[in-house]
């Protein structure tokens, strides 16, 4: 089992990040625990550098399978459904401007809250078009240079678009590209999906990448979730990517993730 954890590059408020601040140190860190990768949380790749990251990264022999994107909405609000289109076009140039790092590291890229909300005074309807079209413009970039997207079904509290594994297969048909598949995230299925080993088993290869947190959000094994039985399950799919670490930093970083990493490990897979 190929395990990482998220590491953002700047200041965030984001909670469910565990590493923020000096970035080598805690890619030294992570790599000193056992983990097999990083995944970068990075708001605007043009504030990092992107050859210093990825050596950065690989000098401690650690890999970069995914990069997460939120932060475009948690910093700047930045998203494909606001009402202004000038902001829906900041939000796929951001994305894009994602794609050559994503290459550089041979990561996939994540879209999670960049996809929106349903805003005062826009119709549902109105924020799926836009949101479609954004979104499939994105893919279409990301496909030209052999870059993969990752789209993530959230909880109902964070977005009223896209909640489940369903309502995201259905999206990833609609697109028709190969290059779009899904990352499911135990913490976001504990609240939306009836069964989450279910819910894996139907997205099956079209599975990119896979978060884990507990269900309260803390490390895996602070919580009531089966691992075993879900990564199992995850397995039996065939995926053969990373299992990456997105839970809060409780009691602190440090702490979360050697536990995260001591459960995950022992599970035996």
């Amino acid at each position: 089992m190929k395990l990482s954890i998220v590491l953002s590059t700047h200041a965030a408020k984001f909670q469910a990040v565990a590493y923020k601040g000096d970035f080598e140190q805690n890619v030294v860190k992570i790599a000193s625990y056992g983990f097999d990768g990083v995944e970068p949380a990075v708001r605007d790749p043009s504030l990092v550098d992107h050859d210093s990251l990825v050596a950065t990264v690989s000098k401690h022999a650690l890999a970069i399978p995914a990069i997460g994107t939120g932060q475009a909405w948690g910093e700047e609000r930045l998203s494909f459904t606001d009402p202004d289109p000038k902001v829906r076009q900041q939000a796929v140039d951001r994305i894009a401007s994602h794609v050559p790092l994503a290459k550089k590291a041979g990561a996939v890229i994540i879209i999670g809250l960049v996809r929106g909300i349903i805003q005062e005074g826009v119709r549902e309807k109105q924020a799926r078009e836009w949101m479609f079209s954004s979104f499939k413009t994105c893919v279409e970039i990301a496909g030209k240079a052999g870059v993969r997207i990752a789209f993530e079904p959230l909880n109902r509290y964070e977005t009223p678009l896209l909640n489940t594994a369903k309502e995201s297969l259905e999206l990833i048909e609609r697109v028709g590209a190969d290059n779009l598949g899904l990352l499911l995230d135990t913490f976001h299925m504990n609240i939306e999906e009836p069964s989450i080993e279910q819910s894996i088993k139907i997205c099956a290869e079209r599975i990119f990448h896979f978060h884990v947190a507990d269900s309260n959000r803390w490390y895996p094994g602070a919580g009531h979730l089966d691992f075993r039985r879900i990564l199992e399950t995850l397995f039996s799919t065939g995926y053969a990517g990373f299992v990456s670490g997105e839970f809060m930093a409780v009691p602190d970083a440090d702490v979360a993730a050697q536990k995260g990493i001591q459960h995950l490990r022992g599970l035996g897979l």
